[in-house]
């Protein structure tokens, strides 16, 4: 039988704080010597009553500082907390040969931000642009049992081996992507998902492979309601 750790399952589990919190802003985890995790963190939070959790990973050679923006400002104004992880190289490891340091280390910022902050179980979510949002994509099935909302952007391919819960998803697509053209991705995946059995949200834009602000609040909107 498949290793559940090959497929992408996390060891994450749910616990009550026993650190004391950061403070507001951008702050590094300090658990990797080389592209630490970093979590944003809102003037608003009460690290002792349920937050909602967001996870974004970066596209292919991007980094935490280029993907922030996409829901910085939504983290803040709409109180929710923020995990920025880094791949371990130029991207995420399950687009390079499967699931292996970059699962552990996501294991391991998880963590951290629960010793911290007490996470809603029902408001955690995996989101991510182009290789981040096939991470999200693959991902997100995989860890059905934590993962609540999936936020998925311009993603390439989607790679699942192992199905947990059901997640609510929403995809978001270029008209104008050139990189990775919208027949083969987002209406594809968008279908697979469906025809599964998900909860799938679907929106195109004109645009190339580049996230939109507007998308980006209504994917918000989606994830708090």
């Amino acid at each position: 039988m498949l290793d559940p750790h090959l497929a992408g399952r996390l060891d994450f589990m749910h616990r009550l704080p026993t650190r004391d919190p950061l403070a507001p802003g951008l702050n590094p985890l300090g658990l990797f010597e080389e592209r630490d995790a970093v979590l944003f963190v809102p003037e608003s939070v009460n690290p002792r009553r349920p937050t909602p959790l967001m996870t974004l990973f970066h596209g292919g050679g991007g980094s935490a500082e280029k993907i922030l923006p996409m829901m910085r400002d939504h983290a803040e104004e709409r109180g929710f907390l923020l995990l920025a992880p880094q791949s371990l190289f130029p991207t995420w490891d399950i687009v390079i040969a499967g699931n292996g340091p970059d699962r552990e280390r996501l294991d391991i910022a998880l963590e951290a931000v629960a010793s911290r902050y007490m996470i809603d179980p029902t408001r955690f979510a995996f989101a991510g642009h182009s290789d981040g949002g096939s991470y999200t994509l693959s991902l997100g099935p995989t860890n059905g049992h934590l993962v609540t909302h999936m936020i998925v952007s311009s993603a390439g391919f989607m790679s699942v081996h192992m199905q947990v819960g059901a997640p609510r998803i929403f995809i978001s697509h270029g008209l104008k992507d050139e990189q990775i053209p919208i027949e083969r991705s987002g209406r594809r995946h968008a279908a697979a998902l469906k025809d599964a059995g998900y909860d799938v949200t679907y929106v195109e834009y004109d645009g190339p492979h580049a996230w939109r602000p507007a998308v980006a609040a209504r994917a918000v909107d989606f994830f708090l309601s």
